[in-house]
């Protein structure tokens, strides 16, 4: 259960251990498709969880943007990587909406995400690929990113 901070200043720390289990603060995010079709892997526990498929259809968002949810003390960051639930993304679709996720964080006050291995499930992302972009992308934040494995 240690945090092993990261090679640039901790910005992403990993956690062994249900993501569920982060501080009813932290923002969440993960991936989905545009049709908001929730019904595999880790994007089913967050529809069982927070709901909200009508709120998020309609926000109309499209390939490379974030979806989002409010709930409690948290938002839920739904990160728009693909068109269709069977599809793959691609990295330069996961940074698109990586950029409008950290955008809203920037608006809205939002320090601390917890995660799991974006784009790295059921979408066959390499995990090193998409670490570096998060720490690219969040660099010129003090947004702290919590990474969660089981």
């Amino acid at each position: 259960m240690a945090n092993a901070p990261s090679a640039e200043g901790g910005r992403i720390s990993y956690v062994q251990g249900d993501l569920f289990s982060c501080p009813g603060t932290d923002s969440l995010a993960h991936c989905i498709s545009e049709d908001c079709h929730m019904s595999a892997g880790i994007a089913s526990i967050f529809n069982k969880k927070f709901g909200g498929v009508q709120e998020l259809l309609e926000q109309q968002k499209k390939i490379g943007e974030v979806a989002v949810l409010k709930r409690e003390n948290r938002y839920v960051y739904y990160l728009i990587t693909k068109n269709r639930y069977f599809h793959k993304p691609t990295y330069d679709n996961l940074r698109k909406s990586l950029e409008a996720m950290k955008f809203h964080c920037l608006k809205h006050g939002v320090s601390h995400i917890s995660m799991p291995r974006i784009g790295c499930g059921l979408d066959r992302l390499n995990w090193s690929k998409v670490s570096t972009m998060l720490e690219e992308v969040f660099e010129d934040t003090d947004i702290k990113i919590t990474v969660y494995t089981l």
